[in-house]
């Protein structure tokens, strides 16, 4: 028998022995379950103002946050620059003029880059060409400046040849970027490095220009003075040819380094989603919330069921659908030609985040009620996109959304995608630190979810209707 059918019969019965019954007074509680409202009363109660005030104030502070993570987080880039890692590899070996003299001109200019660069936003690595390569390869840096090995010997070829007729090349500096950390970020390089070495440039042309008018004016006596053409002259004075180029230049089908941003927000949001679907259903089919399928209505016997075990039922079919998720996903990139070289990998990646997700949204869920939702849209979206550094690196960003990246799961997420699909699954690249932390959240999610249901289990406070609870109590 359904709860309508039950009333109904209580109903009945009721209305067969109002004959015998002594009136009830008006204060009793001895009725049999909530009386429904009326929409006309309960709106001249004021009721209304509180419809419209609750969803209003709550929008209005989540709306507000949202502007303010979202547009603080690409404002002001250069603004917000910090501890952005660039490296300075100095191959020169020095040169010896042909008055004796020792010259370095590599580490000159290595001294220059250094002094000049502003220290609170640039974190200028002083490394050799192994460790520079290794850290592009794991994605530690977003570029490098490299000093050849016959930098000092060219300069001073193009000092004189300047008074020599013909063509003059100038010395070359490799200023290399990352272009599989974001193209955001290969443009900070390139601006940073331009910026400094054409101050530098600068610096070596004054200083090459007077050595090349020193020589001039120690000509011997009565021996004709070489002579420098305005074009010389020009080029002595910006001496150095600064040349940009890609470290491992991504394939076509990346989106310039944007795919496994996007990919990343895919499975995010199919884990936030996923979680507050699962939820609804399955409490729809426990019977403990309504399903309305257009003008229909469908409501269950409620299931017996504690709000620990309900919590694992929701947990299994998160596993479940995150299974088949994270495969459909791998069929639409490779229907989209999206390169990955490593789909299973890809895969299984896919997997442990959509269920670390879906189990955390669960349990804000199980723990909170309908305020996890609220919580789940903070955690994931309002907070998570700004801090995930997959459009703005995260040291372009204001300093406490680099703080909120330590923990919150856009960003690991993204690490691991990145790593995956652009550093060969590099474990060193993010993969590690993106698998560590999608177990962390497992983790957190089993013992606050399973500690918070079985404590409200243990204290009575069932999935049930308080006020039917309260009517029907007649005490």
């Amino acid at each position: 028998m359904t709860t309508d059918e039950g009333a109904s019969e209580q109903a009945g019965r009721t209305g067969s022995d109002s004959s015998n019954a002594e009136p009830e007074p008006a204060n009793s509680r001895r009725a049999k379950g909530p009386r429904a409202r009326s929409a006309t009363r309960e709106l001249r109660r004021g009721e209304f103002l509180r419809m419209v005030a609750r969803p209003t104030v709550v929008l209005a502070i989540l709306t507000a946050l949202l502007g303010v993570m979202y547009l603080d987080y690409v404002a002001d880039p250069e603004g917000n620059l910090h501890d952005f890692p660039i490296a300075v590899v100095n191959l020169d070996v020095g040169d010896v003029t042909a008055t004796g003299t020792k010259v370095d001109f590599g580490k000159q200019v290595t001294d220059a880059l250094v002094a000049g660069v502003p220290q609170d936003k640039v974190d200028l690595r002083v490394i050799g060409v192994t460790e520079s390569e290794r850290q592009l390869r794991n994605g530690e840096i977003y570029g490098a400046i490299v000093i050849p090995g016959d930098f000092s010997k060219r300069l001073g070829i193009l000092g004189t040849g300047s008074i020599v007729a013909g063509e003059m090349e100038r010395p070359v500096i490799t200023l290399q970027t990352n272009p599989r950390l974001g193209a955001f970020g290969a443009q900070i390089t390139k601006r940073i490095g331009d910026q400094a070495l054409t101050e530098v440039d600068k610096q070596v042309g004054v200083q090459l220009t007077d050595q090349v008018k020193a020589a001039l004016a120690a000509t011997p006596e009565g021996a004709p003075a070489p002579q420098v053409s305005g074009a010389a002259m020009l080029t002595l004075q910006h001496p150095i040819d600064i040349v940009e180029s890609e470290f491992r230049p991504l394939p076509d089908g990346t989106g310039e380094g944007l795919t496994a941003f996007f990919y990343a927000l895919l499975l995010l949001l199919a884990g936030m989603i996923g979680a507050m679907v699962v939820h609804t259903m399955t409490d729809a089919h426990l019977g403990f919330v309504p399903n309305e399928y257009g003008p229909f209505y469908l409501h269950h016997e409620p299931v017996k069921i504690s709000r620990f075990g309900t919590l694992l039922v929701k947990w299994a079919v998160m596993v479940v659908v995150s299974l088949v998720v994270a495969l459909v996903y791998i069929l639409v990139a490779e229907a989209l030609n999206m390169p990955v070289s490593n789909p299973f990998g890809l895969y299984l990646f896919s997997v442990l985040c959509l269920i670390a997700c879906g189990w955390t949204g669960l349990t804000m869920l199980a723990v909170f009620g309908t305020p996890g939702l609220l919580i789940n849209m903070v955690l994931f979206v309002i907070l998570g996109l700004p801090s995930s550094g997959g459009t703005v690196p995260i040291e372009a960003t204001p300093k406490y959304l680099t703080w909120l990246a330590e923990f919150e799961p856009m960003h690991q997420v993204y690490l691991g995608v990145r790593s995956i699909l652009y550093f060969d699954s590099n474990y060193d690249a993010g993969l590690g630190r993106g698998t560590f932390m999608a177990f962390l959240g497992i983790a957190i999610a089993v013992v606050l979810g399973a500690a918070v249901t079985r404590f409200y289990d243990v204290k009575g406070l069932h999935r049930e209707n308080l006020l039917a609870r309260e009517a029907t109590d007649p005490s």
